[in-house]
């Protein structure tokens, strides 16, 4: 059964993905299509963000055969989730990340249908007023 892997808004299933002691290792080959993360001389970097691998424990997060995906979710504070019968991981935001994001007020882009179908974007309607109604049934 292939691997899955959702995180930072993809969903990935790389080849060579494996288990190896309840941590999910991913080929540095595979790492940045699979996570978004790349592994440069500045540490592990999502796009401009870089974090430093701690000097010394390089070999908690680079293993022979892959990336220690599990362990720089810990080192950053991001929840794992593993879901064996399906082979499913999810690697979710980092509670500070998710405050920063609902401090700075900023709405989250979505896109959603209307009723005749239509696909909508929030980032449509930028700077202009939108009015945003919602409902649960429970």
């Amino acid at each position: 059964m292939a691997t899955t892997i959702l995180t930072n808004n993809r969903t990935t299933q790389p080849a060579g993905a494996r288990i190896e002691g309840g941590a999910l290792l991913v080929p540095l080959s595979e790492l940045e299509s699979a996570t978004g993360w790349d592994l440069k001389p500045e540490g592990a970097c999502l796009g401009d963000r870089c974090v430093p691998l701690p000097a010394g424990r390089e070999s908690e997060f680079v293993r022979e055969g892959g990336f220690d995906i599990t362990a720089l979710a810990g080192y950053l504070e991001q929840p794992v989730v593993h879901d064996a019968p399906s082979e499913t991981w999810v690697i979710g935001e980092a509670a500070g990340d998710q405050y920063a994001a609902l401090e700075s007020l900023v709405a989250p882009d979505f896109t959603l249908p209307d009723l005749d179908g239509r696909m909508h974007s929030l980032s449509d309607y930028r700077g202009r007023k939108v009015f945003l109604a919602s409902w649960a049934s429970w």
